[in-house]
């Protein structure tokens, strides 16, 4: 027996259905590209609506403020990643040396050559002026970030790969590659891509060498005793 064929209005139903789905996506996308070229302040909600095609009616029924569709923004493209890489380290066979490249490595392709390492500027050139913002981004990415890091070079401690050392600072080390590379990606970058004149690949292998030439223990020597004291 033949399937009844779809009615005409059957099937305009079922594709404003899947067009209603797809919404929110289009409408976070569309936010993601508009923050990153025109900053937090800048950006109007009506811009986005028309960017995704909508109404700006449509998109308030889906992010009540311009604020949570930033932090949307912010948590479908960063911070939601963090239970995955969390669970990867858990998993995760190799060496901390290891550990700490494959970092990078991912960062890069999951954030650092995508729009989205175009909030961390974003972030620093307007915080002063969004409070709120601020204490979102702090604590679902900021600490989140930090604390993921720290449990890295914890790892390398314990298991006698990594001499002693404060990873209350340490973290830093590991973070200021990063920093680096999304601010010039997003500054002289935008407007000079090769103005670097090096790939940020081989950039980000560089540093990692130099890290963990710092960090690991070292024949022959005696390292010095940790100090884990949080700084005031």
């Amino acid at each position: 027996m033949s399937p009844t064929p779809s009615s005409p209005s059957t099937a305009a139903g079922t594709k404003r259905e899947r067009r209603k789905e797809a919404r929110p996506g289009e409408l976070l996308e569309a936010a993601l590209d508009l923050f990153v070229e025109k900053g937090f302040a800048a950006t109007r909600v009506d811009e986005v609506a028309a960017r995704a095609g909508v109404s700006k009616g449509t998109l308030f029924l889906y992010f009540p403020s311009k604020e949570e569709l930033f932090k949307a923004v912010v948590r479908e493209n960063i911070a939601g990643r963090f239970a995955e890489w969390n669970n990867e380290l858990e998993n995760f066979a190799g060496t901390t040396s290891e550990v700490l490249r494959y970092c990078y490595q991912v960062w890069w392709e999951r954030i650092g050559c995508t729009k989205a390492s175009g909030i961390t500027k974003l972030m620093l050139s307007e915080a002063q002026n969004f409070p709120e913002i601020v204490q979102f981004y702090q604590q679902e990415v900021i600490l989140p970030g930090q604390a993921l890091i720290r449990r890295i070079l914890e790892r390398g401690v314990a298991r006698g790969e990594f001499r002693p050392m404060n990873p209350d600072y340490a973290v830093y080390l590991v973070l200021a590659p990063m920093i680096f590379l999304m601010l010039w990606k997003h500054s002289i970058g935008a407007c000079v891509p090769d103005a670097l004149g090096m790939t940020p690949e081989q950039y980000i292998d560089m540093q990692a060498d130099n890290i963990l030439h710092g960090l690991c223990v070292r024949s022959g020597t005696n390292p010095p005793a940790p100090s884990f004291s949080t700084p005031v």
